[in-house]
């Protein structure tokens, strides 16, 4: 069995890392940078970077942001927050970052997601997918989960595959910074439908929600911001403790 990756993710708004619960009520967790490196040297496997800014000097902001980040990691790093077109892209791994993560524009334009595997491989393009469950189905949500969809989560993942996506970063908005567990229902229905790499994202409290993500859910990764952000769990002990559990992890 491949080791289970453990994931944190810093959330970017106006050069700052921030946190909050179902999507909103936002507060500052610090330097994304100085945050990344200490996680690099915590022992995370990859760490993701999400500019929730909307703003017109996205790429610029990003690309100063992903060359800061590849002068300070030597671990994997993921980049996102509304890129749109393979330009934004290549600007992006030129700039350091291994892979990058679309959500809405995919969604919008789902041949984006093709264009993204022809050009870079499958490996770089990580499609990220904002689902809430509405009276029992799960459903993808768009611009940071402010705007629903009746796209049904598990057609998306599939056709998102279909197209060249290398891995699904799914996030549920229902458990999202609630700390009371993933959504592992709706991630091993996905993870079973899948080949490629299902990323656990909302609703991680403690080290028994990351066993459970990987035994119940069937998560290839569990990614968490606060938890880790704020203190509340050290990745090298989160790590010992699935390795006791008899999860690969690396350590």
């Amino acid at each position: 069995m491949l080791a289970k990756r453990i994931i944190p993710c810093l959330d970017i708004k106006d050069g700052r890392t921030v946190k909050g619960v179902n999507f909103v009520q936002l507060r500052d967790a610090g330097d994304p940078v100085e945050l990344a490196k200490k996680y690099a040297e915590a022992g995370a496997d990859e760490v993701v970077f999400l500019d929730i800014t909307a703003t017109h000097e996205k790429r610029k902001t990003l690309s100063k942001l992903a060359k800061k980040v590849a002068e300070q990691l030597n671990i994997p790093f993921t980049i996102g927050g509304g890129i749109r077109s393979v330009e934004d892209v290549e600007v992006l791994l030129s700039c350091g970052a291994d892979k990058i993560s679309v959500n809405s524009a995919a969604v919008k334009n789902p041949q984006l997601i093709n264009d993204l595997a022809l050009a870079f491989g499958s490996q770089c393009v990580v499609v990220a997918v904002d689902a809430k469950e509405i009276d029992g189905e799960w459903l993808v949500h768009l611009a940071g989960g402010r705007i629903p969809t009746e796209i049904k989560l598990l057609d998306w993942c599939k056709e998102a595959e279909s197209r060249g996506a290398g891995e699904i970063l799914f996030t549920s908005m229902n458990h999202d910074g609630t700390k009371a567990g993933f959504a592992n229902e709706a991630l091993a229905m996905v993870s079973e439908n899948l080949s490629i790499p299902v990323i656990a994202s909302g609703g991680a409290g403690s080290m028994e929600d990351f066993y459970d993500t990987f035994t119940k859910g069937k998560a290839d990764a569990g990614l968490a911001a606060s938890i880790f952000h704020f203190g509340e769990i050290e990745i090298l002990d989160l790590k010992n403790y699935l390795n006791n559990k008899n999860i690969p992890v690396r350590i």
